[in-house]
């Protein structure tokens, strides 16, 4: 069975594909933005444009945007190829990578956010998840790190704002490290993980009358 793994939370645009969880192409570029252009022609750039019978697809939290995108087109592949499709926790696998390198330990990921923040979840020695993910102000990610060792995007940032006794490991989410993850991991629940409430909010009703205001709005 053939595997597509997508992964668009990040500034990373990251895809692989496995035969029988052996990796055979992957495609991983840092693009900070332009997902929505990216994605579809790097898809069909792997063997076979990408055809696979299950999908894994990040589910944030990360990027508003690159979440909904991966989403988007995990299901529309998996429509049009009849793949089962499932959906992984970013950070998850972000701590899975940073065990591969460190095994037992705990750890605490630490990931860019929006509006300053940074999205933190900490993992026991076991890869554990010791609560939900969590978008934080650098002084509370400070305060709710857990573990001497940082992964992720901002794991130096949050070292640096919380001084000695804490070492990082620079980490993006790769596609081609998904079969890292735990089975227990991986949903078919596709709703995005977004750790903080959306930014857009649904408008106000528009006021009942008969006011040239009320009219346009």
């Amino acid at each position: 069975m053939r595997t597509l793994a997508i992964e668009t939370a990040t500034e990373a645009c990251s895809l692989a594909l496995f035969d029988s969880g052996e990796l055979i192409a992957r495609d991983h570029r840092v693009l900070g933005r332009g997902h929505a252009e990216a994605l579809i022609p790097m898809i069909a750039g792997l063997p076979d444009r990408g055809r696979a019978e299950r999908i894994l697809v990040s589910l944030g939290p990360g990027s508003f945007t690159g979440v909904r995108i991966g989403l988007a087109s995990a299901r529309a592949l998996g429509v049009a190829w009849g793949s089962q499709v499932l959906g992984y926790p970013t950070l998850a696998l972000v701590a899975a990578m940073a065990r591969a390198q460190r095994p037992g330990e705990p750890l605490t990921v630490s990931m860019k956010g929006g509006h300053g923040e940074w999205f933190v979840q900490n993992f026991d020695s076991e890869g554990g998840a010791l609560g939900e993910a969590e978008s934080l102000a650098p002084d509370a990610a400070a305060r709710n790190q857990r573990a001497a060792l940082i992964v992720g995007s901002s794991a130096e940032a949050l070292v640096a704002h919380a001084g000695g006794g804490l070492e990082a490991i620079a980490l993006l989410p790769e596609a081609a490290r998904v079969m890292l993850l735990d089975q227990s991991a991986l949903t078919s629940r596709l709703s995005p993980i977004y750790g903080r409430p959306p930014d857009a909010r649904p408008q106000s009703p528009a006021p009942q009358g008969n006011s040239s205001e009320a009219s346009l709005a």
